[in-house]
């Protein structure tokens, strides 16, 4: 299977697409712009950015056996993403963590009827620059000295987070407070779900963090395994011991169960309102029928047997 660019298919699907998911409009939740009416053969997807290229890839694979369809992805950020489908602005909402009570709430007062699938497993990863030779392994505990709410402020240099350590300036780049890779690290790393210092640079855009940490000797950035081995030549992934000596990320151990506490289940949310339509339900029966060769083409962790069994009795509940 050839490799395919990720940072393409974050913003555009085939040539062909009607609606374009680049620039403000996708990826700044606050004030952006309406989507326009959906045509019979467009289906509309938001959310994300980690699960963006997901999408994009079985887009790409959709597409080529359904010419008169066209599928557009933005990256909103999960909880941008869910706003955006709770309004009925979208098809599908990607997510890379499960929707919270008050969106399901959003939805339920907008008569937006949904069903979870998940698609794909993910291996969240820390990534630091290629002349920082010194951090090739760090705890979840020396992680939380960094992220923690009572960091900000006071811990700025690598000397603070392990003896031996140089005094280099701590750069920190990370999710925007919209994005479920936000709310993922920041529960597996200080234990509380939004408990992160702020002191960071932020951003709905992996691709800022690739290149800020890029930038700096002392940078570090998390997000998802697809986006580090598209940049891989750029940045070095961090070995992360939670408590069992040193990991990888990679897809063998998000699948063994030995990466942690950064491995997780990514998911499409399908409205049941978008699934009447053929072509939608067509969609998200390919996306579970082919998951194999999707998460292949976009550099994901395939679903386990169980996992493909419990996705096709979810896309079966659309019908």
């Amino acid at each position: 299977m050839p490799r395919f660019n990720l940072k393409v298919a974050a913003v555009v699907i085939p040539a062909a697409l009607l609606l374009a998911a680049c620039g403000g409009t996708n990826t700044d939740t606050e004030g952006a712009a309406s989507a326009p009416a959906a045509s019979a053969s467009e289906i509309r997807i938001d959310g994300s950015s980690t699960v963006a290229p997901l999408s994009a890839a079985a887009g790409e694979l959709f597409k080529a056996e359904n010419a008169d369809v066209n599928v557009s992805v933005g990256t909103s950020g999960t909880g941008g993403g869910f706003k955006k489908f709770c309004a009925g602005e979208t098809d599908i909402s990607n997510a890379s963590r499960a929707i919270k009570d008050e969106e399901k709430e959003l939805c339920a007062a907008a008569g937006i009827e949904f069903t979870e699938i998940v698609v794909a497993n993910d291996a969240l990863t820390i990534v630091v620059n290629k002349e920082n030779d010194w951090a090739t392994c760090l705890t979840v505990e020396e992680l939380n000295k960094m992220w923690a709410p009572e960091a900000e402020g006071t811990v700025t240099s690598w000397s603070q987070i392990r003896a031996g350590f140089p005094d280099v300036p701590l750069d920190l780049y990370g999710a925007g407070t919209d994005s479920g890779t936000f709310d993922y690290f920041t529960k597996a790393i200080n234990g509380e779900e939004g408990a992160s210092r702020t002191d960071y640079n932020p951003t709905e855009d992996d691709n800022v963090t690739v290149q800020g940490v890029e930038g700096a000797q002392g940078a570090l950035g998390y997000f998802g395994l697809s986006y580090y081995e598209e940049n891989m030549d750029k940045l070095t992934a961090v070995e992360i011991d939670g408590g069992a000596g040193c990991v990888a990320p990679s897809i063998e151990t998000a699948q063994a169960g030995t990466y942690t506490p950064l491995s997780r289940p990514l998911f499409i949310y399908v409205s049941k309102a978008a699934a009447a339509r053929p072509e939608v339900l067509a969609f998200a029966e390919f996306f579970v029928a082919n998951d194999e060769a999707i998460t292949t083409k976009a550099l994901f962790v395939p679903l386990s047997p169980e996992q493909v069994t419990a996705a096709q009795a979810a896309v079966a509940g659309l019908k």
